[in-house]
């Protein structure tokens, strides 16, 4: 299979039709199993389904809060990288800034797989050569074609982006995401029109393709599960103050509280709840007691990279155990550290395995949800979207 793996995630409904027409894809190299383990693991699964769905049932919907749209932000690392992205400039009208850690332009995969996994990063290997170079992103026809999507409305006006806050965040080590592509997508920004005084671009000179953490994760070289590494820079706190300028200094410890809710309810409802949306069932918020207490506040969108979801099944049991992933990246990448004195609700969605198709649990940055993928007509740009209407649903 190219260049997925058989290794799944944890289903979420049987009542899903999987898609025949599988376009085997994901955003890292493919992981080599034998068969029968492969097998055992879709049984597994499949038995705990039931699980699965008990707990999306029970789950509540997002609180309305008094939540100030126009100061919205985002950030995201791998696949949640290039979404960002997509996001940040579909919607650059509520969009203040954004963080992108290992992520490229603008729709740079063009819809292509082939072109996602060997020009825009080094995904495809072995089954297709790397060929990025420092120009393999083509960033002089993304710009022409990001701004023909908004002459057809399909994105917000991309005079928005001019005015966003940026700051980009790439491993000398990365060998999935080169240095290259976050070159390129300074470059993106730069024609999209975001003076040099709003760009912060950031090179950690021992990190591979990881989200850097002030200590907590593997080796900061390191490019193995789960994807966060101990650099001693704190991605989160860094590009938060980016954006925003000027926060107070984190709490010793998180006085709000993380809630975990109904994600479903989110999905447009147009294409009904398919395997092909690639969401999970559920997802968390973190929400300060002030902003729970309808004090004004912002929120900041916290995206994961492939591999990342809670619902994923890691070759290794995560740091806190258990089989899955969990709240590895919910908890542990320090957005909810700052989120308390600086009244930021921090939004962490979830992206989910799709068997042969997506079996890495990457968010969609080459079109496997369809060719609408990258716009406001997208059907995860849609969920984002709704899930921050949702929160400020409470604004004065």
């Amino acid at each position: 299979m190219y260049p997925g793996s058989a290794h799944f995630g944890r289903a979420h409904s049987h009542d899903d039709d999987i898609p025949e027409n599988f376009m085997p894809a994901c955003t890292f190299p493919t992981l080599r199993r034998p068969l029968a383990h492969s097998l055992a693991l879709g049984a597994l699964t499949s038995a705990l389904l039931g699980l699965s769905v008990l707990s999306a049932h029970a789950a509540p919907p997002l609180p309305a809060l008094n939540i100030d749209i126009s100061q919205t932000s985002i950030s995201g690392i791998s696949s949640g990288g290039f979404m960002s992205v997509q996001f940040q400039v579909a919607h650059s009208s509520i969009i203040k800034g954004a963080g992108v850690i290992a992520g490229g332009p603008f729709n740079c995969s063009k819809a292509d797989v082939f072109r996602a996994v060997a020009s825009c990063s080094c995904t495809g290997e072995p089954s297709v050569p790397c060929a990025v170079t420092e120009s393999s992103a083509d960033v002089p026809s993304l710009v022409a074609d990001t701004r023909d999507l908004a002459r057809k409305g399909l994105i917000d006006p991309t005079s928005n982006v001019a005015g966003q806050r940026v700051l980009t965040v790439s491993g000398a080590k990365d060998t999935l995401v080169p240095p290259p592509i976050a070159r390129q997508l300074t470059a993106f920004y730069s024609a999209m029109g975001v003076p040099a005084a709003n760009l912060s671009p950031v090179s950690l000179a021992k990190a591979g393709h990881t989200m850097p953490t002030q200590n907590y994760g593997i080796a900061c070289s390191k490019q193995d599960e789960p994807y966060i590494g101990k650099c001693a820079y704190d991605s989160a706190g860094q590009i938060l103050s980016w954006i925003y300028g000027g926060l107070k200094a984190p709490g010793a410890r998180p006085a709000g509280k993380f809630i975990e809710f109904d994600q479903r309810a989110y999905i447009p409802s147009d294409g009904g709840y398919s395997w092909s949306t690639g969401l999970d069932n559920t997802a968390w918020a973190y929400v300060p007691d002030s902003c729970a207490k309808g004090e004004k506040c912002r929120v900041h969108i916290a995206l994961h990279g492939c591999k990342q979801g809670q619902s994923y099944l890691p070759l290794k049991s995560p740091p806190g155990g258990g089989l899955y992933n969990g709240t590895t990246f919910v908890k542990n990448t320090g957005y909810d550290r700052w989120a308390d004195n600086n009244k930021l609700v921090i939004l962490y969605p979830q992206a989910v395995s799709i068997p042969f198709k997506n079996p890495n649990g990457c968010w969609d940055w080459w079109g496997y949800t369809g060719a609408d993928y990258a716009t406001k007509n997208g059907v995860q740009i849609k969920t984002l979207r709704a899930m921050v209407d949702g929160l400020a649903g409470g604004a004065k």
